[in-house]
């Protein structure tokens, strides 16, 4: 295969498709390997089925409980719905391993379009103090690009993908390039503005999520419409509403005519040249036939998720790199992150029983982080933002509230009291021995080492959800809610992983002998690969990481191709 291709993506998810586009539309010849089967936009969906058409009424298979099957999607809720799994790995199948006191909850996506078709499409930027966070405190490895090196590269992915949202002027959370928002109900607004006068400095704004709501003409030469809202995302959008792979980036490098992407392709490992430093080769296997083999291109551009990047590279093992490809500085797998989750309340707010809302939205709001500094009455540094919801209907789906017939229709056809529900998402800080490993005797159905995760959180991250909790109940009693009782899942409380954003493992920074990659991605002392994603993040912030991902990917891209055309990888 050797000349056949200018440029090799591992992964087709969120930031191997951004990899993949930019790639293509600047002129190369690019090979997508994904591990996973084909999954074809809008025909494999059942986002057009109605709720009697789907398997289990849409609620995932009791029979699971007691399989075992599907673990980690059962705890997490949110993602157990039957029209969701077919986009899901079933642990079972693809085991991997964690100490038995510390469970490491990862959800993956093996398909054409990886998690993209699962993600939660909240998107924010990271603002100055974000990238300045690990110098300011001395926890981690230090940004070695700062808000600046990346704010024109998020305008870029947001133009593309398409963010709704609003214009809110706050400098630690800096405006996205948005397409018109959704509106709040009227108790996030009553909130809103209470929580103003109450808390300066605290804000409560509209959701900014990656679903067209003014279509441009660029989206829409790629299939893609406007967001219809009937929140049935997690059953994928034949529209192309939501950004996705399959609906965005992967027709747009198809449309060059330079895209090959090859399904069911696992990759064992990277080749390296000991003399050069430089990948020679990308060994595969293939999923079903278990057939190996190999593919060369001057660049490589590994996006195969946090976790699944960083198995690749510690399984590239060689003479010139024992412990795995960028391990010269020992660190490969470190500073693993994820945002604290599994702690949440909720409020009423009975006076507003004379109005209802009518419709529905594919985001809530959004408190954004407010204490990057570390407050006088605070025992933790980093900070916490929230995601919220206030609406008028009873908290059940309709699928899920009980009763039958007649009596249950009537039941679910009448508004509920006015709930807000609010969710943690705390800043987990980079400790050294968080870390992915190999596990030293166990191995998949292929033959590869399993993935070993031994991460847990400390007593910072205990404090800041300790002090979140409080700060919840704080500000619902403030704005006028009753009723408010703290729901926190105990269970998941403390495990890494819960929140579904890991971070980390090789990541950027200054010194080869402190970090894994440097300010582009690019992998210390080996010249033509470059990592995208999550496995490059320093830290953890406490927005949703994808848009940052993106932003990261293009940018990065765009380097390499500037050193590929000036003869750096020949």
């Amino acid at each position: 295969m050797s000349g056949q291709y200018d440029a090799i993506v591992i992964g087709s998810g969120i930031s191997g498709g951004w990899a993949a586009k930019e790639l293509c539309e600047k002129g190369l010849k690019t090979l997508v390997l994904e591990r996973g089967r084909d999954v074809r936009h809008a025909e494999d969906y059942m986002d057009q089925m109605a709720p009697w058409e789907l398997p289990y009424r849409d609620m995932g298979p009791q029979k699971y409980h007691e399989t075992g099957d599907y673990e980690m999607a059962r705890r997490k809720g949110w993602v157990y719905r039957s029209s969701m799994l077919p986009f899901l790995v079933n642990d079972k199948e693809y085991p991997y391993s964690f100490p038995e006191d510390r469970l490491f909850m990862w959800t993956r996506g093996y398909q054409t379009g990886g998690r993209s078709l699962t993600w939660g499409r909240q998107t924010y930027r990271w603002g100055p103090k974000d990238f300045e966070a690990n110098r300011r405190d001395g926890h981690g490895i230090d940004w070695p690009i700062r808000y600046a090196d990346v704010e024109k590269w998020y305008g870029y992915v947001e133009r593309f993908a398409g963010i709704c949202g609003n214009r809110d002027g706050l400098p630690d959370l800096p405006d996205s390039e948005c397409q018109p928002a959704f509106e709040m109900s009227a108790m996030e607004l009553a909130i809103r503005d209470r929580l103003m006068k109450r808390f300066p400095g605290r804000h409560l704004i509209m959701g900014r999520a990656a679903h067209l709501t003014a279509p441009t003409a660029e989206q829409q030469a790629l299939g893609r419409g406007q967001c219809q809202a009937r929140d049935v995302c997690h059953s994928g959008c034949s529209y192309g509403a939501y950004f996705s792979s399959q609906a965005a980036t992967l027709p747009a490098a198809r449309a060059t005519g330079r895209l090959t992407l090859i399904n069911d392709a696992i990759v064992h490992s990277l080749e390296q040249d000991p003399a050069s430093r430089r990948i020679t080769g990308v060994r595969v296997i293939d999923r079903r036939t278990r057939a190996t083999r190999s593919y060369s291109a001057p660049l490589v551009f590994l996006c195969a998720s946090t976790i699944g990047s960083l198995q690749i590279l510690l399984n590239s093992r060689s003479a010139a790199m024992p412990n795995g490809v960028g391990n010269n500085s020992g660190i490969l797998g470190a500073y693993i992150t994820d945002h604290i989750g599994a702690v949440s309340a909720r409020g009423s707010m009975p006076e507003l029983a004379d109005r209802y809302a009518f419709g529905r939205r594919p985001t809530g709001v959004y408190i954004p982080n407010y204490r990057h500094e570390k407050a006088e009455d605070a025992d933790f540094v980093r900070g916490y933002s929230f995601d919220c919801y206030g609406q008028s209907r009873g908290m059940l789906a309709p699928e899920a509230a009980p009763g039958l017939g007649a009596a249950a229709k009537a039941r679910i056809d009448q508004p509920g009291p006015w709930t807000f529900r609010v969710n943690l998402a705390g800043e987990m800080l980079p400790y050294a021995d968080n870390r992915a490993t190999l596990h030293p005797t166990r191995v998949d159905s292929w033959g590869i080492p399993l993935i070993h995760l031994d991460c847990r959180h400390r007593e910072n991250e205990e404090r800041m959800a300790a002090r979140g909790e409080k700060d919840i109940v704080e500000m619902l009693t403030a704005v006028g809610c009753s009723h408010v009782t703290v729901t926190s899942n105990r269970r998941d409380k403390g495990i890494v992983g819960y929140r579904t954003h890991e971070m980390g493992g090789a990541c950027m920074g200054h010194d080869p002998d402190a970090s894994v990659t440097n300010a582009w991605g690019q992998v210390h002392n080996v010249p033509n690969l470059f990592v995208g994603g999550g496995p490059v993040m320093s830290s953890c912030a406490t927005q949703n990481p994808s848009l940052t991902y993106m932003a990261l990917t293009a940018r990065s891209v765009d380097h390499a191709v500037q050193r590929m055309k000036q003869g750096a990888f020949a």
